[in-house]
């Protein structure tokens, strides 16, 4: 007869041996390298962001570079809490994003049937990020020179500016082509936030300013210490991706 601890190990070594068996079937060279202490990846494979160079255009003409660092600066204006959105990079982001895998959906499912969206799920049209760019911003400045003499949307003034981007918002206004204002505005809105607080290694929020104005504590590997520290400021500047700009202090 066999004894109940001998039948409990042997039952346990059994299903561990089968269980790495089918394991070594299913990824046998993943397993070989784990056993023989090889990383079970090659160096150079991972595709970190490259920092953002802000010398030159990738996608916007001269003229949209106009319209939209008119916008982002009517959108996050230069104040005592920090500096407007042109200044902070936010139109360097953007264009960065619009000449890459982004602006052109690349890596995204763009055959139809395109179908109206329900109001939680955004945009659902045929339309890439960088046609919806392309197209709005020359609606925008064909209805501008139509209904303001002749001038674009950068030529306006402030205050005729924030009254065109709040009908837009409010979906007063219909663009030329059938373009949706309320659409468009909400593109150009969370794109402008997106570069305001994004990491600056994507070329925007320049010197992590927006980051400093909340309190973000950024990139940095560990700041548990302070998560508990209610109506405390953090009392380290932040971390970028790439790293610190500010030596000085910890």
């Amino acid at each position: 007869m066999v004894r109940l601890e001998n039948a409990r190990t042997t039952r346990r070594g059994f299903l561990c041996s089968v269980g790495l068996a089918a394991l070594a079937a299913g990824s046998g060279e993943a397993l070989g390298r784990s056993i023989s202490g090889a990383l079970p990846w090659h160096a150079g494979e991972a595709n970190p962001p490259k920092p953002v160079v802000p010398n030159g255009w990738h996608f916007f003409t001269p003229s949209e570079v106009a319209t939209m660092e008119a916008i982002v600066d009517r959108l996050i204006p230069d104040d005592d809490l920090s500096i407007g959105g042109k200044q902070a990079g936010c139109v360097v982001y953007l264009d960065r994003q619009l000449a890459g895998f982004y602006g052109s959906s690349s890596r995204l499912y763009m055959n139809g049937p395109f179908l109206p969206g329900l109001l939680t799920q955004g945009y659902q049209g045929a339309l890439s990020p960088d046609a919806r760019y392309r197209a709005g911003l020359k609606a925008l400045n064909d209805w501008t020179a139509n209904a303001k003499d002749g001038r674009s949307f950068a030529e306006l003034s402030g205050a005729d500016q924030d009254a065109l981007l709040s009908d837009l918002e409010a979906g007063k206004i219909i663009l030329p082509g059938d373009i949706d204002g309320r659409s468009f505005f909400n593109l150009i809105l969370s794109g402008t936030m997106e570069g305001f607080f994004a990491d600056p290694i994507y070329g925007g929020n320049k010197d992590m300013v927006s980051w400093k104005m909340i309190g973000f504590p950024g990139a940095r590997y560990d700041y548990r210490d302070h998560v508990s520290k209610h109506n405390e400021a953090y009392p380290y500047p932040p971390v970028s991706i790439a790293g610190s700009i500010d030596w000085s202090r910890k």
